[in-house]
């Protein structure tokens, strides 16, 4: 049962890590065709191409979820739920809180919120696929902290 519980951690935090990555390296490298219009909007949708990533993460959980039910890798639901609770933290912050998509959170004004909306917004100051910053989610480099 524990170990259930520190999988479940483990790949909460781990995911931040991830979402660096993936960002970092792929969403700015290779896949930017589907993350360009998150910097630079160039159609009337509320969709965006960028929303794929969030699709392809929830593949990945469901896997989990389904090798768990099938008996194939016990800790699979552990992994999934860790998988599926850092999706659902993601979207609250970045897609409701930072960019306002669902008009929810408007009058969030704590230290970390500032940090995250003010590290947010100098990872956007780049239109391009180069020369950005603060690719992480839910850690904030402590100079965001600063008033």
């Amino acid at each position: 049962m524990w170990i259930h519980v520190l999988v479940f951690f483990t790949t909460f935090f781990f995911m931040e890590f991830m979402a660096w990555f993936s960002h970092k390296y792929i969403m700015h490298g290779f896949l930017w065709v589907l993350h360009a219009d998150h910097h630079k909007k160039d159609h009337d949708s509320w969709f965006e191409r960028n929303d794929a990533f969030f699709i392809f993460y929830a593949v990945v959980s469901i896997g989990c979820f389904l090798l768990w039910k099938y008996e194939i890798f016990e800790l699979g639901l552990a992994i999934g739920l860790g998988i599926l609770a850092y999706g659902i933290a993601y979207f609250l912050v970045h897609d409701i809180f930072i960019h306002q998509r669902f008009k929810l959170f408007r009058n969030a004004n704590n230290r970390y919120a500032r940090a995250v909306r003010r590290a947010h917004k100098m990872h956007h100051k780049h239109i391009g696929k180069e020369h950005g910053e603060c690719f992480g989610m839910l850690i904030v480099p402590f100079k965001y902290y600063k008033n």
